[in-house]
């Protein structure tokens, strides 16, 4: 009877093993450096923004092209490209991104690089972008985009605490916490300034805060950073930290 419970438990942990348990040799996801050098290694990269047209457009790695995961035609798009050559894929932060670049080794391409973290990572680790129509090598862009450093420093001249709140539509954590963010802000008014910033729509503060995650909280005192968190938080814990 022992025999045989060894022979499953050995056959379970083989078939786990065998399944799960084998790292990919053709998908890497690689941080931003690494991506980027893997790539100036190439004269003409298969260099892949599978985020939506409108996020494209707005600003995206020089040289790429763009490829929306989320069409109905993101398969039938890949087809022109060569599965034999290195393809490098990015988005917003790497989710879908992660999807897209299994999907791409599901159809037979042979080495793949997905950006960790995204192009907010890239941005994030100061290399350079280009938004739609700009000629010319990427480079960073002075134009302010949504609030600029001096409004944000001004939102900080009060007697209360201030939790900034940075954070997207897309970001499913962030729509999760919302309700209770929210929720917190009037329970705490008297002491607790909560101010929420649409990551998209201030590009500004992001790169120069260097916010490379979402939600990204802020909490400050007296103008002076106190603490700062990234990621899901949940309610509980949220109202610890800001007692």
């Amino acid at each position: 009877m022992k025999f045989r419970s060894l022979i499953f438990i050995s056959f379970v942990t083989f078939t786990m093993l065998s399944c799960t348990g084998q790292p990919s040799k053709s998908l890497k996801s690689v941080d931003p450096v690494t991506f980027s050098k893997e790539i100036a290694q190439l004269e003409e990269p298969q260099l892949i923004d599978v985020r939506t047209p409108g996020e494209f457009n707005a600003g995206h790695i020089l040289d790429a092209e763009n490829i929306d995961w989320l069409s109905n035609n993101f398969v039938a798009a890949t087809e022109k490209l060569d599965k034999s050559q290195p393809i490098f894929v990015y988005c917003k932060s790497g989710g879908r991104s992660a999807k897209a670049a299994a999907k791409l080794e599901e159809l037979g391409f042979k080495k793949i690089y997905n950006l960790e973290g995204g192009i907010m990572k890239w941005d994030a680790a100061g290399l350079s972008t280009r938004a739609e129509g700009e000629q010319g090598e990427a480079k960073p862009s002075n134009k302010i985009i949504g609030m600029s450093p001096q409004e944000f420093a001004n939102l900080l001249n009060t007697d209360k605490k201030v939790l900034i709140d940075f954070n997207a539509k897309w970001c499913a954590p962030c729509k999760k916490m919302a309700p209770y963010i929210d929720k917190i802000q009037k329970e705490m008014a008297d002491q607790l300034l909560i101010i929420r910033l649409d990551a998209d729509e201030n590009k500004t503060l992001i790169n120069e805060m260097k916010i490379d995650e979402l939600p990204t909280l802020l909490l400050y005192k007296n103008k002076e950073l106190q603490w700062k968190h990234t990621g899901f938080m949940s309610e509980e814990d949220l109202k610890k930290q800001l007692q």
